[in-house]
């Protein structure tokens, strides 16, 4: 053979091996078993002055959202203080976000989606990277990984929608801290494009001088913001017969008032529970500080938010919701909402869980007596729904958050051990008693993955 014969020979078992190999790692994609390890729930940042919200019909009950006292109570007052200008809000111009998250199941493959849910045009992305925390901003350098979108290294996210990386094989284990970084080469101030965050990340993330520094093992002299951009989950390849359970709330959900970078809200001590049983299911923490469930407010309501936050998790197979505390209390002492005003909206999220083979929990209202926006019409309406929930069998299992939390001398109120002062959140110690409460044999029963 000649040498010219032999060299085209071995191009062509070269080229045959690459297609071979590449052929593989898509045969694997395909194969791979998604499931969410990590979530949040991202809200709308606008850009300069917000737009007055608009007028509700009369008799609606979308009240404004203000959590000042109730007239003649006592308590903080939610508005702003004479002289107190708020910072400039957050914004990037070629610059890195390393951004931190605690997962909840581990594997050997992971992804990340980004989101541009509120954005009005393109995010551009320059470079991503993922990697597990060291400690602080610093990374386990040998497991960093460069993200890529469709084969390339960078990506714009259209106007609304989301972007899924490529998966990039990692060894995850459970309850590790990952971290990942976005290099954001543009000017997100140059633009009246919302930003899409969430506000009330209680961990500390990083924000890079100047330049593309993902991927670098530290971020010396970076400024620090306890929200996360653009991020809506991580999934990561799991066996079949792992899952995911979606907790789906409001500010008690999302962990206010626990102790920040101590994952200490109640979700994060479920997935705890969950991993010491080995019951193989992710924990997505879907809640939304000042969410409601009929009304539009501090992030869409329930209703409007359920598709994307809930239906649309990779590997979800139940949900558990604690949603109406703010329904109930910004309506302070008005007819409406009424209390079945609440209950109907809960059988639309049952409906529409069932309609996507999931099952759904409901998880009564702690005690808020004390509160800013406490009345006594308002603790009526949590009593009947919680009637409700108990025992209204429309739910296909039921965690009794009040009963673990509540103060056997006046069950109107937390009990003082659990309170961090505000008579409406818990302390660290509340939110392990809440998820102490949670039989887990709810999430050993069947259920069905929704993709």
């Amino acid at each position: 053979m000649s040498v010219t014969k032999l060299r085209a020979v071995l191009v062509a078992a070269s080229a045959a091996a690459l297609l071979f190999v590449a052929d593989s790692e898509l045969r694997a994609q395909r194969a791979d078993h998604w499931v969410g390890t990590w979530a949040t729930a991202v809200v709308v940042r606008p850009q300069g002055p917000a737009a007055a919200p608009a007028t509700a019909p009369e008799g609606s009950a979308c009240a404004p959202a203000v959590f000042g006292p109730a007239p003649g109570r006592g308590g903080p007052a939610g508005g702003g203080r004479a002289g107190f200008t708020p910072p400039a809000p957050l914004n990037f111009k070629n610059q890195t976000l390393r951004q931190i998250v605690h997962v909840s199941l581990g594997g050997d493959r992971l992804r990340v989606v980004l989101s541009n849910a509120f954005g009005t045009v393109p995010l551009e992305v320059g470079a991503a990277h993922v990697a597990l925390r060291e400690k602080d901003a610093a990374i386990q350098t040998k497991s960093d990984r460069p993200l890529t979108f469709g084969g390339r290294p960078s990506t714009f996210i259209a106007a609304g929608a989301v972007a899924v990386s490529d998966p990039v094989s990692l060894t995850v284990p459970t309850a590790a801290d990952l971290a990942i970084d976005l290099y954001l080469p543009g000017d997100t101030a140059a633009s009246t494009s919302p930003l899409t965050t969430h506000q009330g990340a209680l961990q500390l993330n990083y924000v890079s001088a100047d330049g593309n520094h993902a991927g670098e093992p530290d971020f010396p002299g970076a400024a620090t913001t306890q929200q996360w951009f653009f991020l809506a989950r991580v999934e990561v390849a799991a066996p079949e017969q792992a899952g995911a359970v979606v907790t789906f709330g409001d500010s008690i959900t999302d962990g206010t008032r626990s102790t920040p970078n101590t994952n200490n809200r109640w979700p994060d001590e479920l997935a705890r529970r969950l991993a010491a049983q080995k019951i193989p299911l992710g924990v997505l923490n879907e809640g939304i500080a000042g969410n409601r469930v009929l009304c539009d407010g501090a992030g869409v309501s329930a209703l409007a938010r359920f598709d994307r936050d809930v239906l649309a998790q990779t590997g979800a197979k139940y949900v558990v919701v604690l949603e109406s505390i703010n329904d109930i209390g910004i309506g302070r002492s008005n007819a409406v909402p009424s209390a079945d005003d609440l209950i109907a909206a809960h059988k639309q999220l049952i409906e529409r869980a069932h309609a996507h083979g999931l099952k759904i929990y409901g998880a009564t209202l702690t005690p808020f007596d004390g509160a800013a926006y406490f009345t006594s019409e308002g603790e009526a309406k949590r009593q009947a729904v919680n009637q409700f929930i108990r025992s209204g069998k429309a739910y296909d299992g039921v965690i009794d958050f009040d009963a673990a939390v509540r103060d056997s001398a006046g069950p109107s109120k937390i009990q003082q051990k659990f309170n961090p002062g505000d008579n409406l959140h818990m302390n660290d110690a509340g939110y392990q008693a809440m998820a102490g409460a949670i039989d887990l044999g709810l999430f050993k029963a069947s259920g069905r993955a929704t993709k």
